[in-house]
């Protein structure tokens, strides 16, 4: 049995905030995470900034945001804004 190219996406969502927005349609999110210590069984908060795509440039400095995971857009840019919070 052959298995077909059956594409099937399931792109991730990722809850941030936004940090900057001083390039055109790009704006940077940082998104904070919590994870355990293998050794000491602690959570430690770690952080992340990823660059989005933002065609209308809609996006304001401290907006809570939900960005999905989509095709590059460009070298570093791989999500971008899905629904604004606030």
């Amino acid at each position: 049995m052959t298995e077909t190219n059956t594409k099937k996406t399931n792109p991730k969502k990722l809850n941030g905030v936004v940090v900057s927005t001083d390039m055109d349609k790009t704006a940077v999110v940082g998104i904070g995470r919590f994870e355990k210590h293998p050794k000491y069984l602690k959570y430690i908060k770690k952080d992340s900034k990823q660059l989005v795509h933002d065609p209308e440039e809609v996006a304001t400095v401290g907006d809570q945001v939900v960005i999905e995971e989509t095709r590059p857009i460009s070298k570093k840019k791989r999500f971008k804004i899905k629904e604004i919070r606030s």
